[in-house]
This record gives C-alpha cells, structure tokens and sequence, in this order.
C-alpha cells in the first residue's frame, strides 16, 4: 500500500497523517468568528442516526456504535465529493474498502486512496473525499471519541457550506442496528445495507488464529485508543504482520461474497 506525506511525497506503506497545520487552525478561528457551530450528539436522543443518512452524494450509515467508539460507512457514488469539512473535537480514520478517490485539505496535496488505504485525520485539520472512479467509492470511517455533530463545512458542492449534520434518514429494512448484550450502550448492523460487506465482533485470538481471505480490516475497540486517540487499525492483508491483542474485542469488516 503506498501512500503519501501531507505534500504528496510517496513515503512508503503504512498509513497517510493528515495532521491540522496553521492554514486549518487560522480558517477554524475565521469560521468560529463568522458564527458557526460545532454541535453535541445526545446519545440518547438522537435516534435518527441509528438509520441511513440520505447525502447528495450517496449515502452513510453506522456499523457500530458506543459510548466512545462511532464507525460510520461512506458510499460515495461517482463522481461525487463530500464537504471539505473538520471535525475540532474528534481523531478520524478513514479506511478504504472499494473504489478510486482522492481526499484533499488545506496547504497541502492531493491523496490518492484506493483499496486498502488508511488515512488517520488529526482533530481541526480540514478534508474533503471525491470519487475519481466509475464505481462507487466505499469507506469506514472511525471517529473517536463519538460526537457526530462535531462538524464544520467549509466548502460543499451542494450548497452546504455552514450547515449543521443532517436531521433526515431512511430506515431500511434489512440490517438495522441491535443492540449488544455484552457491550453495554452498544449497538451494530450486521451487514450493508447493499449486502457487501459484514460486520462482527471478534476477539484478537480468533482473528489470529482464523484469518480469512474476505477479511479487510479489523479495528480495536479498546480504551487505549480513546485515551491516547491512537488506534491501531489491522488490515486482512497476508503481508500485515502485526498480531491482534489476543484478550482484545475488534470489528472486523470483510467482503460478504
């Protein structure tokens, strides 16, 4: 997997930082003079979130949610963009599962993603994803610690600039979120709403000794990673050596074909 540095400059494999430099904190100041908003979740209340999320270019939905984690599915249709937009509050990694796209920010270059990218987008530092191919562009997004509505737009193809996160879903009737017996305040989907993708809780052992062809990537749902908004995402890749914790709970994301 190769990747590139906030300059463009191929640096190897591993995962592409997008970390806040001056450009995003000066435009932040700006926006946050000009009057706008970053916004609260209330978890107990916002149950729309829990369904689909119709976009203007395509759509989104959880795959898993508690109290701290919140992991989110991007289907971005060709050839589309989201916002460019930060997230002040939170850490966000973007996985790529399917697709050609090209994720853009402030003072710096261009980034090609494909299957199997990571990108990990520091807190405050703006971004925005365009499909560059003709099939839709699959991505899971993982936001720590969970607060949808902490969003800015700055810049949006659909008039969106300013605008707070939508208030409108879609309830589909396959694959809705259940509620997890032994996660306390968790809830996940099974599958995609498009049934191509699976979701499930493993634990590191059985992802060590069960490793799967269909398997894309595995995210460690630990308080490490909150505390030090670190997460050490797995890939289902032969050549990803790294062992999972074994007493360690994960979601794991394969093909489900």
């Amino acid at each position: 997997m190769t990747v590139a540095d906030n300059a463009g400059t191929v640096i190897g494999t591993g995962i592409i930082h997008l970390d806040a430099g001056k450009a995003d904190i000066a435009q932040l100041k700006k926006l946050v003079r000009y009057g706008y908003r970053v916004h609260n979740e209330q978890f107990d209340e916002d149950s729309h979130l829990d369904r689909v999320i119709p976009k203007p270019w395509g759509y989104e939905y959880r795959a898993y949610v508690d109290d701290f984690f919140d992991i989110w599915s991007l289907h971005i249709d060709a050839p589309h963009s989201t916002s460019v937009h930060a997230h002040p509050r939170k850490l966000t990694y973007l996985l790529c599962l399917g697709g050609r796209g090209v994720t853009s920010g402030l003072d710096r270059e261009d980034v090609r993603i494909g299957a199997g990218s990571i990108l990990r987008i520091a807190p405050g530092a703006f971004h925005g994803t365009r499909n560059m191919g003709d099939d839709p562009l699959e991505l899971i997004e993982v936001e720590v610690p969970r607060n949808k509505f902490d969003l800015i737009r700055l810049e949006d193809d659909y008039n969106r600039a300013g605008t707070a996160y939508e208030s409108e879903s879609v309830e589909h009737s396959q694959d809705t979120m259940r509620a997890i017996r032994s996660f306390p305040n968790a809830r996940m989907r099974e599958r995609s709403p498009d049934r191509r993708f699976r979701f499930e809780l493993r634990t590191g052992m059985d992802i060590f000794y069960r490793r799967r062809e269909k398997d894309l990537f595995h995210i460690p749902l630990c308080f490490s990673g909150v505390v030090e908004r670190d997460v050490e995402i797995l890939t289902g890749r032969p050549e990803d050596s790294r062992r999972p914790q074994a007493d360690g709970q994960y979601l794991s994301i394969s093909r489900d074909h």
